[in-house]
């Protein structure tokens, strides 16, 4: 059995949680190169992130799955849907990672003199349709 690469991550939590989600509805999933990315972040790059993969039968039921997912509407701790303050949207990225501002620019600096990863960012959701951070 064939098996398909679903989708790729940035971290491997993300994928595990993924993983599990999947797993709960029966389908059989494999994670590829998380234990390098957790070694070392900047070896993402290099492998091509994390790898999600399902065998080939499952792929169509994983993508509804995942499509199901991501349809998913963000809520905070209250369970009131978060929206965007800009636009009032409620298609939202979850956890972007930003370096916006005078701290995120140093930073950015000292990373690549020092050849590091990023010393500073802050995890903000953003808006997909117009792109405010907040």
């Amino acid at each position: 059995m064939e098996q398909i690469l679903i989708r790729t991550f940035d971290d491997s939590i993300s994928a595990h949680i993924l993983k599990a989600k999947l797993e709960n509805e029966g389908i059989t999933c494999f994670i590829l190169d998380d234990n390098i990315v957790t070694l070392n972040p900047l070896f993402n790059f290099a492998v091509g992130g994390v790898k999600l993969k399902v065998y080939e039968e499952d792929a169509k039921k994983a993508m509804t799955i995942i499509e199901e997912v991501e349809k998913t509407q963000l809520t905070d701790n209250q369970d009131k849907v978060i929206q965007c303050p800009n636009c009032s949207s409620t298609e939202i990225y979850s956890g972007f990672k930003s370096m916006k501002g005078i701290k995120g620019i140093l930073s950015a600096i000292a990373s690549f003199i020092l050849s590091v990863f990023p010393i500073y960012y802050k995890n903000v959701y953003r808006c997909k349709k117009c792109d405010t951070e907040f």
